[in-house]
């Protein structure tokens, strides 16, 4: 088990946290699949929703918030019936905007894994105005079910009443099942092919910036991160960041990182070129390499 589990296990029930510590292996990174959601319900005899609350300890112990050093953690339930786990991130020293919140890591990780439906939300602290706004931006979002500890389910209609979404600036596929853009790049760089990858399944309605940031690691490991965007604009996900929470997530270390490769689209109306040079530089020396591209058609 890794160590960083190691207080959170402790305050689970005790049929959970023997089922749970051969699961949190050093390849752990917050993923439970449908079955295993299953045979953890039968072993401990709890409804989904009470095991999916009493493993939130499990989902805080991702946090990275060296500012606040307050752990939020999230589990987002998709459709396939597959959980994800998030939490906070903040990077020391670095503008309050560049931190991710739970609700975000937990999204974000579900659509790097291909999840196109998110039905509930799970988390131990009521989501703030930020994170209901970047809900707001799924498919089916105001049904979407919250659950928080001691409080009573409520889809996001009932923390976000008059929402303003996708639909208000005539965007009718939303975060998860936007369609893939096609770009334009001849390489054999295999950092910059996945980060081309990425970049293709980001989701940039409004600016069209489509780009993701991959992180190379010494041993050669890849983390990425895609673009996605809100209504609202500021609570939008910048890829660097999301390439953070998804290198922490997986208990992975700022002083691994080797390269670091931005890929952009050519057709975007802005540039997040500073913004991920500057959350980088916070965390590491190594230099932002930043590939622009044009889309294909």
């Amino acid at each position: 088990m890794q160590d960083r589990f190691v207080q959170s296990i402790a305050q689970l029930p005790p049929l959970l946290a023997q089922a749970l510590v051969p699961l949190l292996d050093d390849e752990f990174s917050g993923h439970f699949d449908a079955k295993q959601v299953e045979q953890l319900q039968r072993i401990c005899g709890l409804q989904e929703h009470e095991l999916l609350m009493a493993m939130l300890p499990v989902a805080a112990a991702l946090a990275n918030p060296p500012i606040s050093e307050f752990y939020v953690g999230a589990i987002a339930r998709g459709a396939s019936g597959d959980i994800y786990m998030g939490a906070n991130l903040e990077l020391p020293g670095e503008a309050l905007g560049h931190s991710v919140h739970a609700e975000q890591s937990a999204i974000s990780h579900a659509w790097l894994l291909g999840e196109r439906h998110i039905t509930d939300i799970v988390v131990n602290y009521s989501p703030c105005g930020h994170c209901r706004q970047f809900i707001n931006e799924l498919v089916e979002s105001q049904n979407i079910r919250i659950h928080l500890p001691e409080q009573e389910t409520q889809p996001l209609s009932y923390y976000l009443p008059y929402a303003f979404g996708p639909e208000d600036l005539n965007i009718t596929t939303p975060l998860l099942v936007s369609e893939a853009v096609q770009m334009k790049l001849v390489s054999e760089d295999p950092v910059v092919l996945e980060a081309t990858h990425q970049a293709n399944k980001s989701y940039a309605p409004y600016s069209k910036n489509y780009c993701a940031v991959t992180l190379e690691l010494e041993d050669g490991s890849l983390y990425s991160g895609r673009y996605a965007e809100n209504a609202a604009f500021n609570p939008s996900m910048q890829p660097m960041q999301m390439a953070l929470t998804n290198l922490v997530r997986h208990n992975r270390q700022y002083s691994e990182i080797k390269r670091a490769v931005l890929v952009e689209s050519a057709e975007g109306k802005i540039s997040l070129a500073n913004a991920s040079l500057n959350a980088l530089h916070d965390l590491t020396s190594v230099e932002l390499e930043h590939v622009v591209v044009e889309l294909e058609g």
